[in-house]
């Protein structure tokens, strides 16, 4: 069936396209009893705004595109609930894209997002990204963005964090706490920058404890997987027999170590004590139940877009933007696999 047009409600009433338009937007030179007549036959013919034809005039899309590294990634997923949520309630639609970890992917999903005219984007950076030249053009373009979890410090756009240092460094002394005299530490790649202050967080919890630190003891991983957990947990074992403590940079890695020392019968907490980052839920149903930062995906998510949208609204308004930075805050969650004993 072919949609209702303005120009139908016009010609069944009897009046000009025009004075249907302003009795649908309230103008008030169109009388009462001309925008009643108007409503009612709009209502009665399920009449729908042609959505197109409105963003032009207002030079909205009504989307927001998001760039992160991993659509299935727990935290990434809970982000993303976050942020539709907040979006369909001010009724925006969302393109969501998904970088792989590539920063030559992340330019062309850039561009792509830009050539499409939305009127914002929401981005968390590739472990890849070494430049910002693209973010530039975002910015150049006057695009508002705003970056979160895994950002670029130089760019000068709003970003939604949390502390990794501090919450690294919770985590380390945690372990030395609980009496762990060696731990080592599962990074991430050298360049993200949640990655290097998770590194700092833990480097000055050994040093402001009187503990060494051993560059021996830190393994850079690439692909932050199940996998890899598994592979330098065999590495840990073998260059290091003493070791009794691990802090690792994601749960998704953490539970491969705890599978690695579960087969090679190395008692989890007795033997070595584990802390993750980011409470994925699978960490409170491993065996051991994995001690973790818990990171709140969700609420980044909402924070986010509501910078966003304001950005977006000020824009339209021909307001200055001033920047802003949101801190959230991160807890330890403390079970079983960094404590001495087992919980009952």
């Amino acid at each position: 069936m072919k949609p209702i047009t303005l120009k139908d409600i016009a010609e069944i009433l009897g009046i000009s396209v025009t004075t249907v338009s302003k009795a649908l937007k309230d103008y008030p030179d169109v009388s009462k009893k001309t925008k009643r007549l108007v409503r009612e036959t709009a209502e009665t013919l399920n009449y729908k705004p042609n959505a197109f034809a409105v963003n032009l005039r207002t030079s909205e899309s009504k989307t927001i595109g998001i760039i992160i590294p991993e659509v299935v990634h727990h935290f990434f997923s809970s982000v993303l609930k976050g942020i539709v949520a907040q979006a369909e309630k001010k009724g925006y639609l969302v393109i969501i894209l998904q970088s792989n970890e590539s920063y030559e992917l992340e330019k062309k999903q850039i561009d792509l997002l830009l050539n499409k005219r939305v009127d914002g984007i929401l981005m968390s950076l590739a472990n890849g990204t070494i430049h910002f030249d693209h973010l530039d053009e975002i910015l150049i373009s006057e695009t508002p963005l705003v970056l979160f979890d895994k950002i670029a410090k130089v760019v000068q756009c709003s970003k939604v964090i949390i502390n990794d240092r501090k919450a690294a460094y919770n985590a380390t002394k945690h372990l030395i706490e609980s009496g762990c005299k060696k731990i080592a530490h599962f990074r991430g790649p050298l360049l993200p920058q949640n990655s290097i202050d998770r590194f700092l967080g833990y480097k000055s919890a050994l040093l402001e404890h009187g503990m060494n630190y051993d560059p021996s003891l830190v393994y850079i991983l690439n692909d932050m997987s199940f996998e890899e957990g598994v592979h330098f947990s065999k590495e840990l074992l073998k260059d290091h027999k003493d070791v009794d403590g691990v802090f690792i940079n994601t749960d998704l890695v953490a539970i491969g170590a705890i599978s690695e020392f579960n087969k090679q019968g190395i008692a989890i907490p007795n033997d070595i004590k584990i802390v993750g980052f980011s409470n994925w839920f699978m960490s409170s149903v491993i065996t051991p139940t994995l001690s973790t930062i818990d990171q709140p995906g969700y609420e980044m998510g909402k924070v986010a877009f509501k910078l966003l949208y304001k950005e977006i609204k000020q824009k339209k308004k021909k307001i200055p933007v001033t920047f802003k930075t949101v801190e959230l805050p991160t807890n330890l969650v403390i079970r079983e696999s960094s404590i001495a004993e087992k919980i009952n």
